[in-house]
């Protein structure tokens, strides 16, 4: 019986080293925390027309720093922000889910480049709305929230009239537009692609410019391009776009 007792103690721990080894070649355990993807940092809202356009980029590492490979897809949330004595982010109903995007299938968003956009018309003037996304993996594993951004709905201004006309040198935009209903003026933005693309999300210009003429230079004999421009105003401490303008084609012309 003596025997027994000394000899269970040797058999429970080589059973514990025969499951924690496993079969084949030993290796370290993977805590399930690290194939978490990492939060997403880049969500960013601005309102051009009617909609917000909510933008964000995917993440490309896991939580503890490890290469991210089975990136499923998002999980896009929203709330509407409440006067401060009702206000409560922290409230189980406070955020709903706006849409889930599988990156298999991606229906309600649209991708430029690394970038992912979902554009959001459900809007009311005069609401702010804060935004949060996360991501998940094919196994399930969901990331924390991305940061936060919340924004206004405000009345943007009317799309400019837009006409452009080639030279040997340059193509010239000419623009007008109404003053904004709400807000004030800040200017134009001047987007640019060449014909039958898609127009980018960023302006040619840096600044929006004050002027109602724009010369681009910076084009190819050749190549016909597509213009439009939007009208910027500011209200309520935030620079918001209008629609695009019509679009017009345009590019270098030889001299007669």
């Amino acid at each position: 019986m003596a025997a027994a007792r000394r000899f269970l103690p040797a058999l429970v721990l080589a059973a514990a080293l025969s499951l924690s080894s496993g079969c084949g070649k030993k290796g370290a355990l993977i805590p399930p925390e690290a194939l978490v993807p990492a939060p997403i940092g880049t969500l960013a809202v601005a309102q051009k027309g009617a909609e917000f356009q909510v933008t964000w980029t995917g993440p490309g590492k896991q939580e503890k720093g490890g290469k991210l490979e089975d990136l499923a897809g998002f999980l896009l949330y929203r709330r509407n922000v409440l006067p401060p004595a009702q206000d409560c982010e922290e409230c189980p109903s406070a955020y709903k889910q706006l849409t889930l995007v599988d990156l298999d299938l991606p229906e309600t968003v649209r991708q430029v480049g690394g970038l992912w956009i979902y554009d959001d018309f459900d809007l009311k003037k005069g609401q702010t709305y804060q935004y949060k996304v996360r991501s998940f993996t094919r196994s399930g594993a969901q990331s924390k929230d991305s940061n936060k951004v919340r924004r206004t709905a405000v009345t943007p201004p009317l799309p400019p009239v837009l006409e452009a006309a080639g030279s040997p040198n340059e193509v010239t935009l000419n623009f007008v537009g109404l003053p904004p209903e709400q807000g004030t003026a800040a200017g134009y933005n001047v987007y640019r692609s060449k014909k039958g693309e898609p127009m980018p999300l960023t302006p040619l210009n840096k600044a929006p410019l004050t002027g109602n003429t724009y010369q681009d230079q910076n084009v190819i004999l050749g190549i016909t391009y597509s213009y439009a421009v939007t009208s910027v105003a500011t209200a309520e401490g935030q620079t918001v776009e209008s629609a695009p303008s019509n679009v017009t084609e345009a590019g270098l012309v030889l001299p007669e």
